[in-house]
């Protein structure tokens, strides 16, 4: 029997570039892979399915399923996460000194129901009690044209929102003082540049971030995969296989990094970092599959409905499947 041809898009992580060089095959599946970016591929699948198999943000998954609107199955394989404390831009003369005073702000992001936004935002409310009514939200490009939500939004009253005009950018209305903060998934060009107005929130971020993880046990997940419905009704067995070989490719990747012959990236310190990921996360510190990953998967669920984006709170079991490699 000839193997099942599908058509799958994620980006080119180390953890999956076993899969795009074609170390690793997921068994009884051919791949047609398209290497996009996720600015690019997320539209294409939510918006017309293009994919068989795709990358897709977390948030916008779990909104679709509350909203009982959703044509995808997910598979527990988070293929992008990212602590965002560090993500928390400030002006530095808005009288912002901690993230209890972002209570009134006026904050720019570029997607409020962007994955990053949702964490850091539910963040906030569950550490210092700062909801997302309790900020003016700006949403636009940080130096060019905005792009529309990837989903539609349908935000209660409470939350106030205004999508930037034609002309107007984050990073620009941060610099003229339009802006107290912004919630930036890219590094906002202006810090990057050295602008002495901004500044991070948390300026010692991986501290705040490991504490985070050592209290609640969320790693955050940005991106998963996700299987098209019809695509596993016609073919149940290839969530496991295409799981399988997502975990083939991370290891694949991730057993590489400790290694003292020859260092496999481009990291001075790569040895000390390993360990020291090991210390704060595990050995398995970029788990897959649906138990492992219950905090952030349970957290995700439960923001995306406190801050207005989803209808109830979406369950771990209602988003993925529970799957094993072995």
């Amino acid at each position: 029997m000839s193997n099942l041809s599908l058509k799958v898009a994620f980006w080119d992580y180390d953890r999956t570039r076993a899969l795009i060089d074609g170390q690793v095959s997921p068994e009884g599946i051919d791949l047609d892979i398209n290497v996009l970016r996720p600015r690019i591929m997320f539209p294409r699948m939510l918006d017309h399915q293009e994919f068989d198999i795709c990358e897709l943000s977390l948030a916008s998954f779990a909104a679709l399923k509350a909203r009982d609107e959703c044509p995808f199955i997910g598979i527990p394989v988070p293929v992008s996460r990212f602590f965002r404390h560090s993500c928390i831009y400030i002006r530095t003369d808005s009288g912002i000194r901690e993230p209890r005073d972002l209570k009134g702000k006026r904050v720019g992001t570029t997607q409020y129901g962007s994955t990053a936004a949702t964490y850091i935002k539910g963040m906030l409310q569950d550490d210092f009690g700062i909801l997302a009514s309790d900020m003016h939200w700006f949403m636009g490009g940080l130096t060019a044209p905005k792009q529309p939500p990837l989903i539609p939004l349908n935000l209660p009253a409470s939350i106030q929102i205004e999508f930037l005009p034609e002309g107007k950018t984050l990073e620009q209305m941060l610099l003229d003082g339009e802006l107290d903060a912004l919630f930036s998934i890219y590094l906002p060009s202006i810090f990057v540049q050295g602008s002495r107005h901004i500044k991070r929130l948390f300026t010692d971020f991986k501290a705040v971030e490991q504490d985070y993880y050592r209290r609640t046990g969320i790693f955050p997940i940005m991106h998963t995969i996700v299987l098209r419905e019809d695509v596993h009704r016609a073919h149940p067995w290839v969530a496991t296989s295409i799981y399988r070989a997502f975990c083939q490719a991370k290891e694949y990747a991730t057993g590489k990094y400790y290694d003292t012959d020859a260092l496999h990236l481009t990291l001075p310190w790569l040895i000390d970092y390993v360990e020291e990921t090991w210390r704060e996360l595990g050995r398995d510190y970029w788990p897959y599959g649906l138990q492992p990953n219950r905090p952030a998967i349970d957290a995700v669920g439960r923001y995306v409905h406190e801050q207005g984006l989803a209808p109830r709170i979406v369950s771990a079991e209602e988003l993925f499947l529970d799957l094993q490699s072995e």
